[in-house]
Formats: structure tokens, sequence, C-alpha cells
């Protein structure tokens, strides 16, 4: 059985989805089907959300089961690693998962593609990936969130080149 709740955050309205045992989705912008926040890992979440968004370092998130394929799901899972108000960039994620996958090297592109595609905004840290000499590349929930986001962080964005439109 899944479970929703819509967060509102400071940086706009998240959707919360649930099973009984983990997070399986937190997108932007998207409205639940149905609103039901008695699920523990929901209200986990929330706290957490609640936690972050006071800008303090929330720790270890509530369980997490987000679907994709292997690959998205070795990216998806290093980004986890990303400690809070740290940066990567997509580089540095190829090295580590081309490490794991023992082949001598990764395109930091295809690490760019599983990166776009992660379902769990926020709690699963895509907006601290950047590209190589701090240039800001895009983010699913935008850049304006991107950037408030990594300033929430503690991160001087003045610093960061924005992409060309």
């Amino acid at each position: 059985m899944q479970f929703q709740m819509l967060y509102e955050s400071p940086v706009g309205r998240i959707c919360l989805t649930a099973n009984d045992t983990a997070l399986i989705c937190a997108q932007f912008d998207e409205m639940p089907t149905q609103q039901i926040d008695e699920n523990p890992v929901l209200i986990q979440t929330r706290t957490w959300l609640d936690c972050y968004f006071d800008g303090k370092d929330p720790g270890a998130p509530p369980p997490l089961y987000p679907e994709g394929t292997p690959f998205q799901m070795r990216i998806w899972r290093l980004m986890q690693g990303i400690p809070y108000g740290s940066l990567a960039t997509y580089g540095m994620l190829a090295e580590l998962a081309a490490a794991e996958m023992q082949i001598p090297k990764m395109a930091a592109q295809a690490v760019g593609g599983a990166v776009r595609r992660n379902p769990i905004a926020i709690l699963i840290p895509c907006h601290r990936v950047i590209g190589k000499d701090g240039n800001l590349v895009g983010y699913f929930g935008g850049m304006k969130r991107k950037i408030e986001l990594l300033q929430l962080e503690g991160h001087d964005t003045r610093q960061f080149t924005l992409p060309k439109r």
C-alpha cells in the first residue's frame, strides 16, 4: 500500500510517497492523489525535512527505497554519501562508480543521466552535485531551488557559475 503527504517547504510543495517501510518518492510541485499522513515513514520524513529546513543537519534520512536501474541505484547511493554542507562533482561520482564497477573510467554525462532521474528530492541530495569548475548545472526542481538549497546548507552561491540559457 502507498501513502502520500503534501509537505509545504520554503522552496515549494513536495509530494512525499511512501510504502509501509520506506520513502519511495519526493517530488516538487506534484499533487498527492491521496492525503494520508499517519504513515510512520511519512511522519519521520516530515520531521527530517523540518530539521533540514531549519538549517540544521538532520542526520540519516528515514528509510529510502527509490526504484531505478542498477546503475541509477548505484549513483543515488553514492549521492547519499555526500555529507550535509558538502559538494561533489559529476566527475567525482563517475570516478567512484567506475572504481566500484572495476572499470577504467565512466563519463560524467552517464552520471548526470542518473542524477536527473532521482525520485527522492533533497533526501537523496542531487542538489549537492555540481559541474566541474563550480558550474551549477541543471536541477530537476529548477535552478532557483538548487541555489536556495545550497545556501541553506551554508554555501556562498556567488562562487558558482550559472548555466547559460
